[in-house]
């Protein structure tokens, strides 16, 4: 395996820990927000919160080396999306800052506030929609190059049918993800109350999910068939991404095995996603930047991926030691002690 494509796939792999994280703190978000609204605060919000209160600071984590590595292994990108991710760019990061300071002052009495809850609950939804962006340009015709200036073209971008489209699955992708884990993680916790309101969510979100994404691959077929017949090359893997959403989906709706159900969710998009990304090279922004000519030099390269490979090494067992000690310690998902 050559160097450019051992540094696509770390980073992928890092995208794809962000995807799954991300989504399940931003969907919690949402979910704790609409509870407050919908007056199942006193249901939910526990469970929420127990899983919220350990986590929130090493989601962002997945997302810095992802960021960081794109730019180290691949240096164009740099020059192509540092100009025309600019203004989702800056309101993603934003967005993300309002998420910070709702975690941080929420000690202090600003989870009961409504209009705070609003911009949490709200931003939980807004920050995936801005970052789906990259995976829209990344497909072409958002982009001109012109007297050495690149510009993105925000008229095709706004009025693109599989902008939207992405934009849609970000959204509800999200929200299913972290319905059917917080659906688990209730479960674990014996809050059946809890767990059956958030099951609801899970059922509730799954048709929209698979909707979405069969509209993006319409939607894909249409704006760049190149890489849509890519895709039907791999054809295997959305297959296998489609049986794991139905067995979850059958699993969480028959109350059974819902720690099973949330692993065939994370296959589920894992399939899909490494499908999507594998069906895209051997660009990364097409048809501008390419893997193989956009690498940087090799002993770069190697320096980058054994500082990845040591960061991921070093990301798996804190994460592991992180859900044993807090997230699934029998106390403390039970509520039997304090968060601090």
């Amino acid at each position: 395996m050559t160097i450019e494509m051992i540094g696509i796939t770390v980073l992928w792999i890092f995208l794809y820990g962000y995807l799954i994280v991300a989504s399940i703190d931003f969907g919690a978000g949402f979910f704790s927000y609409y509870s407050l609204v919908t007056g199942k605060k006193h249901i939910i919000h526990g469970v929420i919160e127990r899983y919220l209160s350990p986590v929130w600071e090493v989601t962002n984590v997945f997302l810095i080396f992802f960021m960081v590595g794109m730019v180290g292994f691949f240096p164009d990108t740099a020059y192509y999306l540092g100009t025309t991710l600019l203004v989702p760019g800056s309101i993603a990061i934003v967005l993300l800052a309002i998420r910070g300071s709702y975690y941080a002052f929420s000690t202090y009495g600003a989870k009961d506030n409504r209009f705070y809850m609003l911009l949490y609950g709200g931003s939980g939804l807004l920050i995936p929609a801005a970052l789906s962006i990259v995976l829209t340009i990344s497909e072409g015709g958002y982009i001109r190059e012109r007297d050495g200036h690149v510009e993105l073209l925000y008229g095709e971008l706004f009025t693109s049918p599989y902008a939207w489209s992405v934009v849609i699955l970000a959204l509800v992708s999200i929200l299913f993800i972290s319905a059917a884990f917080l659906t688990y993680y209730a479960n674990k916790a014996q809050d059946y109350p809890a767990m059956a309101v958030l099951r609801e969510f899970a059922i509730g979100w799954s048709m929209p999910t698979i909707l979405s994404s069969l509209l993006v691959f319409f939607a894909i077929q249409r704006h760049n068939p190149w890489h849509f017949n890519q895709m039907l090359g791999l054809s295997w893997m959305f297959v296998l991404s489609l049986l794991c959403f139905l067995a979850a989906t059958y699993l969480i709706w028959r109350r059974k095995k819902l720690g099973l159900a949330f692993l065939l969710v994370m296959l589920q998009f894992g399939f899909a996603f490494f499908g999507y990304g594998a069906s895209h090279l051997p660009y990364i922004l097409y048809p501008y930047v390419s893997i193989h000519e956009s690498i940087t030099s090799p002993a770069m390269g190697i320096a980058l991926i054994v500082a990845f490979i040591a960061g991921l090494m070093l990301l798996i067992p804190s994460l592991y030691l992180l859900m044993k000690l807090f997230l699934f310690d029998a106390n403390y998902v039970q509520g039997k002690h304090s968060k601090h």
